[in-house]
């Protein structure tokens, strides 16, 4: 039987910007006991999770995203602060954020929306753009909300990065990095 990956659509973050989320975490990761560490390559923001894909609608996918984000051209983001998602106390994920970005949150709808014409059936939660960075507490206290600080470069400074690209990425679980870029978009 054939493996059946997992895609989903995404903005790629420059290599710059994930060694300086790599050695930001290397600083701080007694702070942040978590049980799993996303590895550096694998650092994106999701615009929308498909799950498993037919490889006619997969086709589908990247002719209608291509098509319908050809306009979009490269845009600025900067790192804002680190989060977490689940229970306060115990989080399942640790991520950084980005500030708020209008040309952001019209990629994620225009991305999205062509999935669903294509026939995907997508997670109703709100966009909430952010950088996976850890999954599962297991410090032997409750996860602290005052720990969550902003994420700054050594000298104090914001980090910012221009968008240059959207990837269709397919999941490998049995790999590191796990993520695979299938198909590439070049914002222009």
């Amino acid at each position: 039987m054939a493996d059946k990956h997992h895609y989903f659509f995404a903005v790629k973050l420059p290599n710059d910007v994930k060694s300086f989320l790599h050695n930001w975490i290397e600083q701080n990761r007694e702070k942040f006991p978590f049980k799993r560490w996303v590895h550096e390559a694998d650092y994106h923001i999701t615009l929308a999770f498909l799950g498993f894909a037919e490889e006619e609608m997969k086709i589908k996918s990247i002719q209608s995203v291509s098509s319908a984000i050809s306009d979009i051209g490269p845009f600025s983001l900067t790192l804002s602060n680190i989060g977490t998602f689940g229970s306060p106390k115990s989080p399942r994920i640790f991520w950084a954020g980005v500030n708020e970005s209008q040309i952001l949150n019209n990629l994620q709808k225009q991305v999205y929306q062509q999935c669903i014409e294509v026939g995907f059936q997508l997670d109703k939660k709100p966009f909430r753009p952010h950088i996976t960075l850890a999954r599962k507490w297991e410090g032997e206290q409750p996860f602290d909300i005052n720990s969550l600080i902003p994420i700054l470069s050594e000298d104090g400074k914001e980090v910012s990065f221009e968008v240059n690209e959207v990837v269709l990425y397919e999941t490998h679980l049995d790999k590191s990095p796990k993520y695979k870029e299938y198909a590439v978009f070049s914002l222009k």
